[in-house]
């Protein structure tokens, strides 16, 4: 009985031998999953980064602001109402905070943004502090690309709000270890997962287990984060109905991609 031919593997694109209408269809899946992922990433950096410019601005500001005194405690009430009217989303008085909250516990971050700008800053040079060298040597296991590249802006928000930076960096290196989604970094948080660690005899078995059990997240979810809806300018009634979600996205990523491009 003759052999079947060997099937090609998936996702590799042959110009000789076995090259049937299979091999062509797995090669463009390989290629779009690829490129759906690239995308994701570079809007979230983006994003995240942005945040983090936002934070830095307003701290340059609480510094040398000339009309700083004019505001007082009411500053972010009153930015939050002028940004509303120029249409920058999610800049409300408590995402604001949360901005500036980042920058100050994040400070290493500037190593990456001043790669992802091609226009003069208005407010202040970003430079890198000595604060900022001194959290990346004693603390962190990740530099800030890889934090960038692999924590959403909402795991962000989870981690800023840990008083511990030695607990901090242990959430960052699970959540990245485990590929975790938001929601599993919150459970993960709350149930006092570092703590459990500190205290257990056998660090290895209670990592295992906690890697059976964690909810992950696929890098393309990343793109369906409230924050990214309106950083890429989709409005509420766009999102409605997950028939017309995929297609909405593509195209926001697109055009967000194109303009990369041109800079």
């Amino acid at each position: 009985m003759a052999k079947k031919a060997a099937k090609p593997s998936a996702g590799k694109l042959q110009t000789s031998g076995v090259f049937d209408l299979e091999c062509l269809a797995r090669s463009i899946e390989t290629a779009h999953q690829e490129l759906a992922q690239q995308a994701s990433r570079a809007v979230n950096v983006s994003l995240t980064v942005r945040n983090w410019v936002i934070g830095h601005y307003i701290a340059e500001y609480e510094l040398n602001g000339a009309d700083r005194a004019i505001y007082g405690d009411k500053l972010l009430d009153r930015l939050a109402d002028r940004l509303r009217e120029l249409g920058v989303g999610t800049c409300e008085k408590r995402q604001l905070y949360q901005y500036l909250r980042f920058y100050h516990t994040y400070p290493e971050i500037v190593r990456t943004v001043s790669a992802l700008f091609r226009t003069p800053l208005l407010i202040g040079e970003i430079v890198e502090s000595s604060a900022a060298r001194e959290k990346v040597r004693s603390l962190s296991a990740q530099s800030s690309q890889q934090l960038l590249e692999q924590l959403s802006y909402s795991q962000f928000e989870l981690l800023v709000a840990i008083d511990s930076d030695a607990k901090r960096a242990f959430y960052e290196t699970e959540c990245i270890r485990g590929g975790w989604s938001v929601r599993e970094l919150k459970r993960q948080i709350n149930s006092l997962l570092y703590e459990r660690s500190e205290l257990s005899v056998d660090k290895q078995k209670l990592r295992a287990t906690t890697a059976t059990e964690a909810e992950t997240a696929p890098p393309r979810l990343v793109i369906r984060d409230p924050y990214v809806f309106e950083f890429l300018g989709l409005k509420p009634q766009e999102v409605m109905r997950e028939s017309n979600l995929e297609d909405e996205l593509l195209n926001k990523l697109q055009e967000f991609l194109m303009e990369l491009g041109h800079r």
